[in-house]
């Protein structure tokens, strides 16, 4: 057998034991949006609580940046801050608490842990620093 052929062999093994994994994280989020009201009201009005609390939720759901643009226009012209739309779209975009347990079975609990709150805290200066810069403009 080459090295291309247990390439393969070994890329379809991953596959078969990931599909499971995989197939269990999307019910969940199917499970978890279902039981989740649409009208939710997270804005409170203090900016850090918001924007903490926004992240959460940001972390919770799960997203793609295409449709991000979309949930960003309404939530401004819903008159919500810019600094908890940039925690919201950047926790929904990078941090994954749902998709957790299919990144860490494929990635290990340590990396899936350390990406995780990397992204979230950074997701949440990052909105500060959106605030300072759009300030300052």
């Amino acid at each position: 057998m080459n090295n291309l052929q247990i390439a393969i062999f070994k890329t379809k093994n991953a596959f078969l034991n990931s599909i499971f994994v995989m197939l269990g994280v999307i019910m969940l989020i199917a499970i978890i949006i279902a039981f989740i009201p649409k009208n939710i009201a997270i804005v409170t009005g203090n900016i850090f609580t918001d924007t903490l609390v926004s992240g959460l939720f940001g972390s919770i759901a799960a997203g793609n940046p295409i449709t991000s643009y979309i949930i960003g226009g309404e939530l401004l012209q819903s008159g919500v801050s810019l600094v908890v739309i940039t925690a919201f779209l950047l926790t929904w975009v990078t941090v994954g608490i749902i998709q957790f347990p299919a990144e860490s079975y494929l990635l290990g609990k340590r990396f899936a842990v350390i990406r995780n709150l990397i992204a979230f805290f950074s997701a949440i200066v990052i909105a500060f620093l959106v605030l300072i810069t759009m300030s300052v403009i």
